[in-house]
């Protein structure tokens, strides 16, 4: 029964890997994304709901995996446990590697994606403001120009 419980540990772990990949993957989507000057915002939210959609699964496995290794954890435990699954749990131990190596490689994509982020807002900002400031000064100048009577000559030629 062991033997069951930590192959379907290390299928778990191999989804895992295969999961963080595909995030690695959509990061670097979303980075080229926020670099296209015509960037699309429906594009954006798409790439950030699909990730979140491989985040929940990564969730749902890493439950499933300590659900598993409570379950076996005695028995690895006891004496000659982890002599007799050597092999699984060097296997696991290659994976948690290759996962924690992944994650530390998305954490450095997920802080350029939000500094890119970051950067697209000030600049929208700025040009929000310099849009105000314009339309303030056009709105300025109309209410001058409508405030202002226009008043016949006072120098006419009055001869006739």
């Amino acid at each position: 029964m062991e033997k069951q419980y930590l192959s379907i540990m290390k299928q778990s772990l191999e989804k895992k890997v295969g999961i963080l990949d595909c995030i690695i993957s959509k990061n670097e989507e979303q980075n080229a994304i926020l670099k296209d000057p015509n960037m699309k915002w429906e594009d954006f939210d798409e790439n950030a709901n699909c990730k979140m959609q491989l985040i929940e699964e990564i969730d749902k496995l890493d439950e499933g995996f300590e659900d598993l290794f409570d379950r076996v954890k005695e028995q690895l435990e006891a004496p000659g446990g982890k002599e007799r699954y050597a092999a699984e749990i060097l296997r696991m131990q290659d994976l948690i590697r290759q996962i924690t190596e992944k994650s530390a490689s998305i954490q450095a994509q997920e802080s350029r994606n939000k500094i890119l982020v970051e950067q697209y807002f000030q600049q929208s900002r700025e040009r929000i403001r310099k849009g105000r400031t314009s339309s303030k000064a056009a709105m300025d100048y109309y209410k001058s120009m409508s405030q202002t009577s226009f008043t016949q000559a006072h120098f006419l030629d009055n001869k006739k």
